[in-house]
């Protein structure tokens, strides 16, 4: 049976562990891509009121706090710090947050990959929610690790997705169609396919121009 499309209604974006003592030592993206795909995701949840819940470490470890610029973007949501459990579910106030959201789909991000999502994922499977893992906006400290942490969620039953392919979904829901925001997500965060959409509608007018007129 197919899915219901994710929407902001029924989805729940989960922010693990993206802390700034892990950000140096990823391999598996360019920190640059890596933090501007966290932020993406951010602002997704956000902008289109999904639930979000954001976790981190304790304050006095050494990992650190979250990336300023994510910082930044969530604002004064709440960020629920918790101690070294992998699977962020053994964290009753982590649960607790997530089930307030009442959405049955989980979009989970984080750092590193093989430890903290994997796990937060496959914790979230027994909790009987629907899984996804953004593969863009979660990292590691080598490809060989993100990669194989992916394939293994997905033999498990999580489903792949990126951010901006989230951002895509959540606009189709008919109460998001009128809005600007996936244009100013690519705006701010995919300046390629900003630069694509330019040359397309450029081409057109060019078009529409040198037509003979009728």
């Amino acid at each position: 049976m197919t899915p219901e499309p994710l929407s902001p209604s029924n989805t729940t974006v989960v922010l693990v562990d993206h802390a700034i003592g892990f950000a140096n030592l990823l391999r598996s993206h360019t920190l640059a891509d890596h933090i501007n795909n966290v932020v993406g995701l951010a602002k997704t949840a956000l902008w289109y009121d999904s639930g979000l819940v954001v976790t981190n470490g304790l304050p006095d470890k050494p990992s650190g706090p979250l990336y300023p610029e994510l910082m930044e973007a969530i604002g004064d949501t709440p960020i629920i710090e918790r101690p070294t459990a992998f699977n962020s579910f053994l964290d009753e106030r982590f649960a607790q947050a997530v089930r307030d959201t009442g959405r049955p789909n989980l979009v989970i991000a984080g750092v590193a990959t093989e430890g903290c999502v994997l796990q937060t994922a496959l914790g979230g499977l027994r909790e009987g929610y629907r899984v996804h893992v953004v593969a863009d906006a979660s990292g590691s400290l080598t490809k060989e690790a993100h990669d194989t942490a992916i394939q293994r969620m997905v033999q498990a039953g999580v489903t792949p997705l990126t951010w901006f392919s989230l951002a895509a979904e959540f606009q189709l829901d008919p109460a998001y169609d009128e809005t600007k925001h996936r244009l100013r997500l690519m705006q701010e965060h995919v300046p390629s396919m900003l630069m694509g959409v330019r040359g397309f509608m450029h081409g057109v007018e060019f078009a529409s121009a040198a037509a003979p007129a009728k």
